[in-house]
């Protein structure tokens, strides 16, 4: 169908006053450390992108915009910021395009990202018509790229310093023109950064003018505490004006950019509403896959009291009714798939808690976590009584914290080289 683009407030500056957008947090993960950033998940009061106060699965994700749907009736764009980078999680990503896509078919949708897999997936965005793609491009230049980020997450490879930044550039090119032979509407996002960049943004909008971008936006880098660039400040506003005019001799410029959140709802520059954040976290609380109907509460357990097995190690699952006027219901033991099946183990384990909303183990590998949680199985990683977890899960959708398992991801207090702590 025929999708009207004036509508797109990041696009079209009049819009902004009657059309509203929506991002859809569902991409937690990056594949790209940078220098300025540090993703919070809970901070309401900061808005700035990367922030979000919840991260939703794809199905979560379609049964938040319904809802806000009702309550801003003015949303005509669903995007995708992250908190993470899109493509980092791909195929929650596209998976979440897809359903409002099939609900909302007049929506316009839009993603923003670094450009390091977005080439990958261009094919697919164009298919399901998604009419706009940001591209965040801040050198263009390898030797300044290396001062910008910490490293590069590549497949498995992990890449530091000029090499990595060739090689985000080299993707980043490859994604905008990709992206732009499709027809798809390309923004270039630069951050400036006093001292690292300021003197190169020029040069960046001549050469993805060149390969085919239609607008740009150039903003200033947002001081966060804790970076390595915490201490740059943020650009004056007359260097700003001045480095716009600038980029604009190559190509249009965005000059109403509110450096929008990753769960970001409403008009542009509007305050969080309150109750969509309360909606958002609610959602995110809730059923991995809202409607679907899954009574039951599976344990990693030796002997069916205690969560003391990984999800890996564990050889039964013990399966567990929560009641709402006594204690859980001990409803049976299942066998857990048999080892050394690789990923199929998980696809048959997943299979087996099918009519299980949560599954509480004292440890969970990546891959059996996402094939788990992509099946609709909350994991969970908790220690103590398995019925205190399964009855507190049940009562209130979530564990006391004396019973929960947190792991601290690399960085902070982290000697590792953010590939994951072995």
């Amino acid at each position: 169908m025929q999708l009207d683009l004036t509508q797109h407030p990041c696009f079209n500056a009049e819009a902004r006053h009657s059309a509203a957008r929506i991002h859809l947090p569902v991409a937690p993960r990056c594949n790209v450390q940078c220098n300025f950033c540090d993703r919070q998940y809970d901070c309401i009061n900061e808005s700035r992108p990367g922030v979000t106060s919840a991260v939703l699965t794809p199905r979560q994700a379609l049964h938040y915009l319904d809802r806000a749907m009702e309550k801003v009736e003015a949303i005509k764009v669903v995007g995708i910021a992250g908190p993470g980078d899109p493509f980092a999680s791909a195929e929650e990503t596209i998976e979440t395009m897809r359903l409002v896509r099939e609900r909302y078919p007049e929506m316009l949708l839009c993603v923003a990202s670094n450009g390091l897999e977005t080439a990958l997936w261009a094919r697919e965005l164009a298919e399901i018509q998604v009419s706009h793609v940001t591209i965040t491009v801040n050198a263009v230049d390898p030797e300044i790229g290396a001062k910008i980020y910490s490293w590069i997450r590549f497949g498995p490879r992990l890449l530091r310093g000029v090499d990595g930044a060739r090689a985000l550039l080299e993707r980043q090119r490859e994604a905008v023109s990709e992206l732009s032979r499709r027809g798809v509407t390309v923004k270039v996002n630069t951050i400036a950064m006093p001292g690292v960049n300021d003197h190169h943004v020029a040069d960046v909008a001549r050469e993805m003018a060149s390969l085919g971008a239609d607008i740009m936006n150039c903003i200033p880098m947002y001081p966060v505490a804790g970076t390595p660039f915490e201490s740059l400040g943020e650009m004056p506003p007359g260097k700003m004006a001045e480095l716009r005019r600038e980029t604009g001799k190559h190509l249009p410029q965005m000059l109403h950019c509110t450096r929008c959140r990753a769960d970001a709802a409403g008009m542009l520059g509007e305050a969080q509403s309150p109750e969509l954040v309360e909606l958002l976290r609610t959602t995110a609380a809730g059923p991995m896959n809202p409607g679907e109907r899954r009574p039951y509460a599976a344990v990693a357990s030796q002997e069916g009291m205690l969560i003391n097995q990984h999800v890996g190690e564990a050889s039964r699952f013990w399966i567990f009714e929560p009641r709402p006027d006594g204690p859980p219901n001990l409803v049976e033991s299942r066998e857990a798939p048999e080892a050394g099946t690789g990923a199929t183990r998980w696809y048959d384990l997943a299979e087996m808690l099918g009519d299980c909303a949560v599954v509480f183990a004292s440890g969970v590998g990546q891959t059996p976590r996402r094939i788990l949680e992509r099946s609709g199985v909350r994991v969970v990683e908790a220690v103590g009584l398995a019925n205190e977890a399964v009855d507190a899960w049940g009562r209130t959708g979530e564990l006391p914290r004396g019973m929960q398992r947190l792991f601290q991801g690399c960085g902070r207090g982290c000697s590792g080289p953010g590939g994951g702590c072995a």
